[in-house]
């Protein structure tokens, strides 16, 4: 009979039995492993689904208020607008008093005669009424609109007028036509020291007749006559007095400058060929 030894009987009992232990542990890993990458899924898709609901519940949500708009209740249909009929307008403080003297942008120098109330359309509006000497024309302003208008300049202006008018002209290299309309726009502005660089920059001394359009004096004339007005009333001196104190700044004498009025209508026919013609 063979010896049986009980170790070696041990030994083999327990490596049949440890890798069946490691097996299940690795297999119970797995499925937790499983298990969790399942969960993260589940979380991400219900995250997505979240947003997709919000997103949808928000164009829901304007295009039932984009509905209400468009949808037009029976009764605001029917309501008719009401329409209030105003009397009187609001009017502002009078800055000027009647026969004052006041500088209208397009006209120039014109004098308040009086105030007037004048319904137009069932309106009643209050107006300055002013009258234009050299143009022999009246005009009317509403009160609302008087800050159009604008007081005499002051001394100190005309000052610095003068001696705008003595320094150099400048004047651009660009076709006579855009120059023009920026010299038009300047007189109409009715600021006295435009007015004043207007006359400085198309003045040609005693040698008015060279170089010189027919449209290019009528705007001389038309800018040195405005301020001619005004500086008279302001100066208070007669007309050739400061006619003598303007041509001095401008270093021009009139006698010799004016043309003839034959040679105006001489002159009319030139201007069309100098008025695009580049200085």
């Amino acid at each position: 009979m063979k010896k049986i030894n009980l170790k070696s009987i041990l030994k083999k009992t327990f490596k049949n039995k440890e890798p069946k232990k490691s097996k299940t542990k690795k297999k119970v890993v797995k499925k937790r492993k499983k298990s969790t990458e399942i969960k993260k899924k589940q979380l991400a898709i219900k995250k997505v689904k979240k947003v997709v609901l919000k997103k949808e519940n928000k164009t829901k949500v304007q295009n039932e208020n984009s509905n209400q708009n468009l949808r037009i209740s029976k009764s605001s249909i029917e309501q008719k607008p009401e329409i209030k009929k105003i009397k009187k307008q609001s009017t502002e403080k009078k800055l000027f008093k009647i026969k004052d003297y006041v500088v209208y942008p397009k006209h120039g120098v014109g004098q308040i005669t009086e105030f007037k109330k004048i319904s137009i359309g069932g309106i009643d509006v209050e107006t300055y009424i002013l009258s234009f000497e050299k143009d022999k024309a009246s005009g009317m302003i509403p009160v609302n609109k008087q800050s159009h208008l604008r007081p005499l300049a002051t001394i100190n202006q005309v000052n610095k007028c003068m001696s705008i008018l003595k320094s150099k002209p400048k004047i651009k290299r660009s076709m006579w036509s855009r120059r023009a309309q920026e010299y038009e726009a300047k007189i109409s502005s009715g600021k006295i020291y435009e007015l004043a660089e207007v006359v400085r920059d198309l003045n040609k001394g005693d040698d008015i007749m060279v170089d010189q359009s027919y449209s290019e004096r009528q705007l001389f004339e038309k800018a040195y006559e405005r301020l001619l007005t005004e500086f008279q009333i302001i100066l208070g001196i007669g007309l050739e007095n400061t006619q003598k104190k303007l041509d001095k700044a401008l270093k021009r004498n009139i006698e010799k400058q004016m043309p003839k009025p034959e040679e105006k209508a001489q002159l009319q026919s030139e201007d069309v060929a100098n008025q695009e013609t580049p200085e």
